[in-house]
């Protein structure tokens, strides 16, 4: 691991750390944009580029779009992200 591999994964631990603290206190916003630098540190210490990420993207949209949709249990509540971010 490179010397800047290893700032960028001392890095995430901190964003990690910051997005836990934002949980708990309920800054469920905050934490959602915190979750987007997250990806964008492991995306880098993994070597993926924005264009693997959008293939994925858009191949789970074109696989969401041919599976039939469960129906909604309640039509207020907000939409869980397709991509969820996992160590």
């Amino acid at each position: 691991m490179s010397h800047s591999d290893e700032q960028l994964q001392s890095v995430l631990e901190t964003l990690e750390e910051c997005r836990k603290v934002l949980n708990e206190s309920n800054n469920r916003e905050s934490a959602e944009l915190l979750s987007i630098v997250i990806l964008d540190v492991r995306m880098k210490l993994k070597g993926i580029d924005s264009a693997d990420l959008k293939a994925l993207c858009d191949e789970m949209l074109r696989s969401a779009g041919s599976e039939p949709q469960p129906p909604s249990k309640q039509q207020d509540q907000p939409r869980r992200p397709l991509l969820r971010v996992v160590k």
